[in-house]
């Protein structure tokens, strides 16, 4: 029987904030925001961790163009209910200026099991995040695929950066989120696995000691999914413009369908040690797409906006068999005009130097957040 390309369908999960119209605070979505959405969007719709916090997922989607169209669905829904609630969504990692100790987890079994099992850790919670599943059937191939995509999980993250602020302060980084999210188990690289059994076994070592029920306690920035038949990319802070969002899909997307035609050519992309990838996954956290990574073959810093180029080049026979072209050309952009994490601090900066206060240019950011949500639905 001949061998078949996997489907390399795609889901896109995002999780969002609800803050107050008003004050541009926080808010608690309430039950009736929460039953609306969820009797528009069948299933598509859940609570986080968090009650300011939302969650969203696609459909399995065949192209990035039936991504864009469920997902501008969602985020559309999203928004119209929380206005009849005076609240409006926003898709930053984290918000400007609120402060976790004033959260509270939801009044849900699996969320206080989470609470419980990781005390502290769990509270500082105030993250979101946007993940990308890629359909791939064979569970070998999925282990090996993710082995090699593990590589590119800095360049993804660079790009995406939306958390420079963390309870009023410019933390210096592009993305903090990945500080607090780091602090929790079972986080960061994924291992270097030699199959789909020798992740089993592991998982099952820690589900017989009743540390954990199964795989979706893991955390890691790409893993298997624990529901579906896909490898799921979680590295990426969550992006306030839509189109942004969809190049990095179509990036994870196209960059799986890459590394699966080298293996039909019994070709593979080199597998570095998590220490070496590491330090890239830091220097996109610290520095977005503004300080460049490691290039470990060349053995040098490379500027984003080369690297960009040279993968949207690797990449072009995947973009073109998975019609996404347009979407992961305007990855470059990115590189150009900067990501969120730098808008975000030129909104505030603007704000300063019109003599606005502190809280004032802080809620300016915000208001900032607030447009990029909507601009594109």
């Amino acid at each position: 029987m001949p061998y078949q390309e996997p489907p390399f369908t795609m889901g896109v999960e995002e999780e969002y904030l609800l803050v107050d119209r008003e004050t541009l605070e926080l808010a608690r979505a309430p039950q009736a925001l929460m039953d609306s959405c969820m009797a528009e969007m069948d299933g598509q719709v859940s609570p986080e961790f968090l009650q300011c916090q939302i969650e969203v997922g696609t459909k399995v989607c065949q192209t990035i163009g039936d991504a864009r169209e469920d997902l501008k669905r969602l985020r559309a829904c999203i928004s119209n209910h929380a206005a009849d609630h005076g609240l409006v969504p926003i898709t930053a990692s984290c918000h400007p200026f609120a402060d976790w100790k004033d959260q509270h987890h939801t009044d849900k079994d699996r969320y206080n099991e989470l609470q419980q099992d990781l005390a502290g850790v769990v509270r500082r919670m105030l993250i979101c995040g946007m993940h990308v599943h890629v359909g791939i059937a064979q569970k070998d191939l999925r282990i090996d695929l993710m082995n090699q995509l593990t590589y590119f999980l800095p360049h993804l993250l660079a790009l995406s950066t939306s958390s420079p602020f963390w309870q009023g302060d410019d933390t210096g980084l592009a993305s903090y989120r990945l500080t607090v999210f780091d602090n929790l188990p079972r986080t960061g690289l994924p291992p270097q696995l030699r199959s789909w059994g020798e992740f089993e076994r592991s998982v099952q070592a820690l589900v017989g000691l009743g540390v954990i029920e199964d795989s979706s306690k893991i955390w890691w920035d790409l893993r298997p999914s624990s529901r579906f038949p896909t490898i799921e990319s979680r590295i990426c802070d969550v992006s306030p413009r839509l189109e942004h969002a969809l190049s990095l899909a179509a990036l994870t997307q196209c960059l799986t369908r890459m590394l699966w035609r080298l293996s039909r050519k019994n070709q593979r992309w080199r597998l570095y040690d998590n220490f070496l990838v590491s330090e890239n996954r830091w220097r996109a956290q610290r520095y977005g797409v503004t300080g460049g990574l490691i290039d470990f073959g060349r053995g040098e810093i490379v500027p984003m906006g080369e690297l960009v180029q040279e993968m949207i080049g690797l990449l072009a026979q995947d973009a073109e068999a998975l019609d996404c072209t347009a979407e992961i050309e305007n990855a470059l952009e990115i590189t150009k005009n900067g990501n969120s994490s730098e808008r975000q601090r030129a909104t505030y900066q603007a704000a300063i130097a019109t003599g606005k206060t502190t809280d004032d240019a802080l809620r300016d950011v915000v208001r900032h957040l607030i447009e990029e949500y909507h601009a594109d639905l």
